[in-house]
């Protein structure tokens, strides 16, 4: 019988108009200590947010352009982890990437630090793929997503270079997850020695 499809896709947006309104009714009624009720995973109905007054709070998975880690040392010197393999370089779909190595002018070999490190973001389609293959966790993805700008989005060193304890901060859980392998790695290799 045709119709059939279009009343079906028509229930579900009259069913998600009417939980709009019933949640906005639960939510007065129990008196939601959270204020962002609807940026939560197990919000219903429709809703608008006034952006930029109003804000989600971003899921701690969200993805946006890469940044580069750097561990603090003792003396406020950035220890970069990226060692310029070049695996993010050619993991990247559409190879945004470059990477130029240091070289020590005393002997010409190359050093594990990168000299030049640029992304362009204006090519860079956010998949993630930098971050997944780093064998070294140098490279994560942001939650910076505000970055509009009249110029080219070419990113240099210098702009990507984020602390260590900023990655903990906008990705707790993943954080700890890598620190406890990192510790667990460790251990092992020091019970291998022993």
């Amino acid at each position: 019988m045709y119709g059939i499809g279009l009343i079906k896709g028509l229930s579900v947006t009259l069913n998600r108009f009417v939980e709009s309104y019933t949640e906005d009714i639960r939510w007065l009624v129990k008196r939601y200590a959270k204020v962002d009720f609807r940026s939560s995973k197990d919000a219903k109905g429709t809703f608008t947010i006034e952006y930029p007054e109003q804000q989600l709070n971003i899921p701690e998975e969200f993805r946006f352009t890469p940044f580069l880690v750097y561990d603090e040392g003792e003396n406020g010197e950035k220890n970069i982890r990226c060692t310029s393999c070049g695996i993010c370089a050619k993991a990247c779909p559409p190879q945004c990437i470059w990477i130029v190595r240091t070289v020590d002018p005393a002997t010409g070999r190359p050093q594990p630090q990168p000299a030049e490190f640029y992304i362009d973001a204006d090519i860079c389609m956010n998949c993630g793929f930098c971050a997944e293959f780093c064998p070294f966790d140098a490279i994560k993805m942001n939650h910076d997503f505000e970055q509009s700008s009249y110029t080219r989005n070419l990113k240099n060193k210098e702009i990507l270079l984020q602390p260590a304890s900023y990655y903990a901060n906008i990705r707790p859980l993943n954080y700890a997850k890598e620190e406890a392998a990192r510790a667990e790695k460790a251990a092992a290799k020091a019970a291998a020695k022993a």
